[in-house]
């Protein structure tokens, strides 16, 4: 529980330097387990009845679909009432008159909602502390710039990484620079990407809740400056049928109090044994853990050998095929060493990711999880163990997983399988084309 006095201390000195900034709005937001961020907003003098008892919402934005159905469970139906609550300390502008927070799941009594995905990610954070180990989280947002009509922004021959495609954009890319700044985002770089008229957004890495607010806040960003450029952005893994999907990369490293877990060791490229404990829990944990990394109907398409999307359930050294990605301590890597976990993609709940991620990894410390023999070429000539194909498998793994069970708890697994399984139903059988510019435009912000 929140102390009154020191929460309506810190929400006056907020609303005092929103109300300087010309700020009209507060939105605060949560991310439902669709990977949909929706919001509800206030009149800025009323900022700290945001932070302190919330605005109501239904039970069920938790299980709100990728089209808005409503995938009602057996634990949640049409009775109830449930809170948005922000954090006054973490409001950033991002457009003239207009502030946003991001927002957790509380009950009437102030308590953490059960689906509560930051919640649940701080428990998670919480945790490693309480192992001793200190978490950085990274992330990499790709995304795909349309036109207003939602369809391809250029039509003339795309260069990827070309110096011409960046400049062409240079107006909307050196906005994004500026607005980022002035929202507080860390980014580390931006860049023209593979796919035509695809874009990349690295953040800085930071405390796993703290990065997983930002990817939320770089979505909201990015879509807010396109606008003001004449594009729309598409943050689904695959836009158009047949050309290049995107991927949310999260990063992770891990130290204790004799340093890093990733480097200084005996091990493969300097691996100490819990780090190579920690790439073993991921691993093992992935098969059950698709549904929340790549769960949509549009993910088995992108997740595919061939694409650079992590498709196979093995590790190696800047092996950009394995789901894990194994980032060595060199002169060239100014964070130290770290891993990315490569198959996520933006239909993930960034929040349910980074726990699933870090949660993986921890569990596989606790365990002593022997780690797996690396794999230093193109996994498709080394047979590494497969993941689920096809998202009827991909669920039903989870939806059995005792592993699953454990990190998010059977509540959350509950209502995410409920949500994916919508999805598949309603969209599994149409046509590749068809589902892609349905679903074209449903995690943008």
């Amino acid at each position: 529980m929140v102390d009154t006095a020191d929460s309506d201390s810190e929400s006056e000195r907020v609303i005092t330097g929103l109300h300087t900034a010309g700020v009209q709005l507060v939105a605060g937001s949560i991310t439902d387990l669709a990977g949909v961020t929706r919001a509800k907003y206030v009149p800025l003098r009323r900022l700290g009845a945001f932070a302190d008892s919330g605005m109501g919402v239904s039970p069920s934005w938790s299980v709100f679909c990728v089209d808005s159905g409503i995938a009602f469970t057996p634990s949640i139906g049409v009775v109830g009432d449930l809170r948005i609550r922000i954090d006054p300390a973490e409001v950033r502008v991002i457009e003239d008159g207009l502030a946003w927070a991001p927002g957790g799941l509380y009950d009437q009594f102030g308590h953490p909602a059960p689906l509560c995905v930051r919640a649940l990610l701080r428990a998670v954070e919480d945790r490693a502390a309480g192992m001793g180990l200190r978490v950085l989280m990274g992330a990499e947002l790709e995304c795909t710039m349309l036109g207003l009509d939602a369809g391809h922004a250029t039509g003339h021959p795309w260069s990827p990484y070309g110096m011409r495609t960046s400049l062409d954009r240079s107006a909307f890319l050196v906005d994004l620079a500026r607005t980022a700044e002035r929202t507080g985002l860390a980014v580390e770089q931006l860049h023209t990407e593979y796919g035509h008229d695809q874009l990349e957004m690295s953040l800085a890495p930071a405390d796993p809740v703290a990065t997983a607010d930002a990817v939320v806040l770089a979505r909201i960003v990015i879509g807010r400056v396109a606008a003001r450029h004449g594009l729309t952005i598409s943050f689904s893994p695959v836009p158009f049928a047949g050309e290049a999907g995107n991927g949310a990369h999260l990063h992770l490293s891990l130290a204790d109090a004799e340093g890093p877990l990733f480097s200084g060791g005996s091990g493969p490229h300097g691996l100490r044994e819990g780090g190579g404990a920690a790439i073993g829990g991921v691993l093992q944990a992935l098969p059950d853990l698709l549904a929340v990394y790549a769960g949509s109907v549009l993910s088995a398409t992108r997740l595919q050998p061939g694409n650079w999307a992590g498709a196979a359930a093995c590790w190696g050294l800047e092996n950009r095929e394995a789901a894990v990605r194994f980032v060595a301590a060199t002169p060239g890597n100014p964070h130290g060493a770290n891993v990315e976990l490569k198959l996520i993609d933006p239909t993930a709940n960034p929040y349910l990711a980074a726990a699933c991620f870090l949660g993986s990894a921890l569990r596989g410390v606790a365990a002593g999880t022997p780690l797996p023999d690396e794999v230093a070429d193109d996994p498709s000539s080394a047979a590494p163990p497969p993941l689920p194909t096809g998202q009827a498998a991909v669920l039903n793994a989870m939806e059995n997983s005792p592993i699953a069970a454990e990190l998010l708890g059977p509540a959350m697994v509950e209502a995410l399988i409920a949500v994916r399984r919508y999805e598949l139903k309603t969209y599994g059988e149409r046509p590749l084309a068809e589902t892609c510019q349905a679903l074209r435009l449903a995690w943008s912000c």
